[in-house]
């Protein structure tokens, strides 16, 4: 599921997730969380996305920015922050999940670099060590990789064709209409969009995006009001075989 934004975000996912995981029967689900406090999250915002029927929740560029959740990071397995992050900071870029039948799921979450965090270490050698590491012993590998670039994104979902089961991408909070399966049966998605107010600029008032780029005085950004949207991408895995077989998107609003 892409970016939850704001309240409007996290209500939305609330009303709709439970009942769109019953209609696609869908097993596992990954939620980007990181901007369910606008810029950032708090351990309820998170609680919330879980009860809300998220089994693991990624974040990226704004992990930080409400340093409440420093601890929640430790405390709580269902959270990841990109595993790209120096090695010292609070919480884990990877985590294996129980998933149906007994399955064991990884779930990796990485952070582009391309106008992001250039201090950041290579996401590409981050995903080598741990899938050649702790995800030998997952039936199922998902990577989430927040990123700015559609081209970084487009990158790590060929540098992993055949070695992971689904790469999406997150950020950029438009989705985008490339679902497909590569040649050695890894699916992707350059980005899932996001969570949150529909009529708006990326989840914000459109009169405050349209203030920056007019050069007018900073101001804090607001979520839109109004009615919202859920947009997500289904990726339907063979597990016996270890590839998907099918990508498919959902959007849903009010």
């Amino acid at each position: 599921v892409g970016d939850v934004v704001g309240e409007q975000g996290l209500e939305h996912l609330e009303r709709r997730l439970r009942s769109l995981k019953q209609l696609k029967d869908i097993h596992f689900t990954v939620v980007n969380g990181e901007n369910a406090a606008g810029l950032g999250l708090l351990p309820h915002h998170a609680e919330e996305m879980l009860d809300a029927g998220a089994d693991v929740i990624t974040l990226g560029n704004h992990t930080w920015s409400k340093r409440k959740i420093c601890d929640y990071l430790d405390s709580s397995p269902a959270i990841l922050r990109p595993a790209n992050y120096a090695p010292g900071l609070p919480g884990r870029g990877f985590g294996a999940y129980d998933g149906p039948e007994g399955l064991r799921i990884g779930v990796l979450n990485l952070m582009g670099r391309f106008q992001l965090d250039s201090n950041l270490s290579s996401p590409f050698r981050a995903a080598d060590r741990i899938l050649s590491g702790p995800g030998q012993e997952c039936d199922v590998l998902l990577v989430a990789f927040h990123a700015e670039a559609t081209s970084e994104k487009g990158a790590m979902g060929w540098y992993l064709d055949g070695r992971v089961q689904a790469v999406w991408g997150t950020h950029t909070h438009v989705p985008t209409a490339d679902t497909q399966i590569f040649p050695q049966g890894t699916g992707f998605l350059t980005d899932l969009g996001m969570t949150g107010p529909d009529r708006s600029v990326l989840g914000i008032r459109p009169e405050h995006s349209i203030n920056r780029f007019l050069g007018g005085l900073p101001t804090r950004y607001e979520a839109a009001p109004g009615a919202a949207k859920l947009n997500a991408a289904l990726f339907t895995i063979d597990t016996q075989r270890r590839v998907c077989v099918d990508v498919q998107r959902c959007d849903i609003r009010e």
